[in-house]
This record gives structure tokens, C-alpha cells and sequence, in this order.
């Protein structure tokens, strides 16, 4: 697997479970992950994302925010995991909706509830209309998919610093990986986000302290063992 996107190929699809996020207890199959990160690219290009294009997201790890970067990754577009970035659009929870008055040529769209605004895109409800088409981009290995702090990374340094944590902790379809740390760390993306994907395993967003039954934990003073700060998941410059 080269870029990002190769880790949603229609042929992945199945029934194992691929996301489950505690708080809410929303899940996610295969099926569901990649489908749905189709859609979530269509809405992207609807406000006008391509490639190259940055798409700044609020760094919570629920589905909607995993969902978008996936999204964005297919089409070639930047994500920022920070929603004040300048950015062609913005993704954040509808309660911040009132923080955000974008100017011309600038996105937003919120999640978690109908907006106040005509003017922001509903996130559920446009993803739940879209075609679940296969994006039409060609995406490179060498091309951008992340900023973080300053400093760039490409997918193949992504896919890369995830196929280490994959082989050192021998992560596999039976696997899950908890995730206790912000997706605006590079680290967490990596370890916490593509690594289990790339194993055909589960990411488990854990709520609250307690230990979870997880493979690897990502996260610094994670309470399972192992687990992996997300700076040493950084990938290699």
C-alpha cells in the first residue's frame, strides 16, 4: 500500500469491526469505514476540496473528524488537525458553529446536529445523501497528506512510520489499538489511526481512564500495556 487511500479499497470491505468509539458506542465495520469515507470525500470536493487543497478538522477522534481525513486523504487534500487553520474547508462540532465566519471562498461544516447557519453544510446529512463513488484523484506517496506543527508528511511517510508500529507490536486483524491521545499529533495518526487500519485491525476510541482490552495503546501514561507515546510513532524525516 502506497497512500492513504489504499487502505479503503472496496475489496477491504467486510464485516470486522474497523472503528468503535466508547463514549457514544458508535461503531463501524469495514464496510462501513470505507463506504462512508467515499461520501465524506464527495461532500470535500461539493465545497470545493482537491488536490492539494488543505481541509482543517477539529483533532477529536470520532468518526466524523477519522471519517473526513480519510476522505480528504483520497482526494489528494491537505488535512490540518486544527480548525483555526486557513483552510478551503473546516470541519468542527456543531456547538462551535458560532466560533466560525469564513470568508468567501471558505467552507464550514459541522457535525453532531443541523446547523443555525444556511450557509454551513450539515456534515451527517449531506454525507448520508452522497454517492459512495470511488474518488477520480491520483494521489501520490510523495504528496502531502498531513501537517502538523509546521512540518509536512506524506503519505508514504505516514503509511511507513504505521507498517513499524504494525511489525514491532505484530498488530493483525484481531487486533485492536486504543487510542488515548489528540489526532493532532502525528504520532497518533499514525500509530493509533493507520496502523490498525493497515492491519485489518480495530481502533477503539477508549472514554475515561479505565484500561481497555487492546493489543497497543497510543497515548502517553496510557493505563494498558504495551502502549507507545505518539512521539515515538513520529514518522522518520
Amino acid at each position: 500500500m502506497d497512500v492513504i487511500g489504499d487502505l479503503m479499497a472496496r475489496d477491504r470491505r467486510s464485516d470486522q469491526l474497523a472503528l468503535q468509539v466508547d463514549g457514544p458506542g458508535r461503531t463501524y465495520t469495514y464496510y462501513d469505514l470505507i463506504t462512508t469515507s467515499y461520501k465524506a470525500g464527495n461532500v470535500l470536493r461539493y465545497l470545493g476540496v482537491g488536490k492539494g487543497a488543505s481541509v482543517a478538522i477539529e483533532p477529536v477522534a470520532l468518526p466524523e473528524p477519522i471519517l473526513t481525513f480519510l476522505g480528504a486523504a483520497q482526494l489528494g487534500a491537505v488535512t490540518v488537525f486544527d480548525p483555526t487553520a486557513d483552510a478551503r474547508a473546516v470541519l468542527v462540532d456543531v456547538a462551535r458553529e458560532s466560533e466560525f465566519d469564513l470568508p468567501p471562498g471558505r467552507k464550514l461544516a459541522v457535525y453532531n446536529g443541523p446547523p443555525s447557519s444556511p450557509s454551513t453544510t450539515h456534515w451527517e446529512k449531506e454525507v448520508w445523501s452522497e454517492n459512495p463513488a470511488v474518488h477520480p484523484e491520483i494521489v501520490d506517496t510523495d504528496d502531502v497528506a498531513l501537517v502538523a506543527d509546521g512540518s509536512e508528511y506524506t503519505h508514504g511517510e505516514l503509511l511507513d512510520a504505521a507498517r513499524e508500529v504494525v511489525d514491532e507490536y505484530g498488530l493483525g486483524p484481531d487486533d485492536t489499538v486504543a487510542v488515548r491521545s489528540s489526532l493532532s499529533h502525528p504520532g497518533t495518526l499514525a500509530a493509533g489511526i493507520l496502523a490498525p487500519l493497515l492491519a485489518g485491525g480495530t481502533i477503539r476510541v477508549t472514554d475515561g481512564d479505565d484500561p481497555v482490552e487492546a493489543a497497543l495503546a497510543v497515548g502517553d501514561g496510557a493505563p494498558e500495556s504495551p502502549s507507545i507515546s505518539p512521539d515515538n510513532a513520529i514518522p522518520n524525516r
